[in-house]
């Protein structure tokens, strides 16, 4: 099979029950750099049993620089025309690899294109192709975008040009956590996006710890489509709702406490 023009990257750390299924969607790829920061489980030795098989597959080992920037050195190993950004836990649906070898044909005036990701939902599984994520920017022209090194959650390529959405396929997001593990995920994001907001010199108002919740909870619901997805679509936005409300909290305790240190005033009332 002739390669498209295209360097697959991904970062990793023990993820040997996934990348075995993102590789293997990668296959039109001409490249695939693969970053990885110290995992201890099977993931490296997965990567050299598919070196060995003539993957083209070139694996680094790199300290961990926060998402945005192990993200970029991954981004700067690239050596194709095209790069497409793609975590352990993704693959191309069927759609969307019959539709690369058109969306790397673009005009020169095209730098990127954005494509839409379906979640596997616990006890549904993946999303219908009309229910999915708003498309973000995940293939690029090699040296038309960088990613903004302050994000430290919830990355992006920052494009130099135009961009247009793919308008078939997506990205397969195969990570089924229960509810316990996902509630921890979203802390952890939670945490780091408020800290995001908080070195910015940004804060919170009260109005907005109120309403960004359910606003965030009718966006997935309604505007992406998860009530199409029983009850396990009502629990994905509810938890993105969750989300929402810890990333409002932290950033207004943060804020708050700076302004007002704690202490116990118990003597003073």
């Amino acid at each position: 099979m002739s390669k498209l023009p295209i360097s697959a990257f991904i970062i990793c750390l023990n993820e040997e029950a996934y990348l075995g299924n993102c590789i293997e969607s990668l296959d039109k790829c001409a490249e695939i750099i693969v970053v990885d920061s110290g995992s201890t489980d099977g993931t490296v030795a997965l990567l050299q049993s598919y070196i060995d098989k003539g993957w083209p597959i070139r694996l680094f080992h790199e300290a961990w620089r926060g998402y945005a920037g192990q993200k970029q050195f991954a981004l700067d190993q690239c050596t194709q025309p095209w790069c497409l950004n793609i975590d352990s836990d993704e693959r191309l649906d069927a759609p969307l690899r019959k539709l690369l070898p058109a969306l790397v044909a673009a005009a020169d005036n095209i730098v990127g294109w954005r494509v839409a990701r379906r979640p596997y939902l616990v006890g549904y599984g993946y999303t219908p192709e009309h229910v999915h994520e708003r498309r973000n920017l995940r293939l690029i022209r090699k040296g038309r975008g960088a990613y903004d090194l302050t994000q430290t959650v919830h990355e992006g390529i920052v494009p130099t040009g135009r961009i247009k959405d793919a308008k078939t396929g997506s990205l397969l997001h195969y990570r089924p956590l229960i509810i316990d593990e996902q509630i921890l995920k979203e802390n952890k994001y939670s945490t780091l996006k408020a800290d995001q907001h908080f070195a910015l010199g940004e804060g919170t108002t009260f109005l907005r710890l109120i309403f960004s919740p359910p606003l965030y909870f009718l966006r997935l619901y309604f505007h992406n489509g998860l009530w199409r997805c029983g009850a396990s679509g009502f629990i994905e936005a509810m938890t993105g709702a969750v989300y929402a409300f810890l990333t409002q909290a932290k950033l207004y305790q943060r804020r708050t406490t700076q302004r007002h240190p704690n202490f116990d005033d118990a003597g003073k009332r």
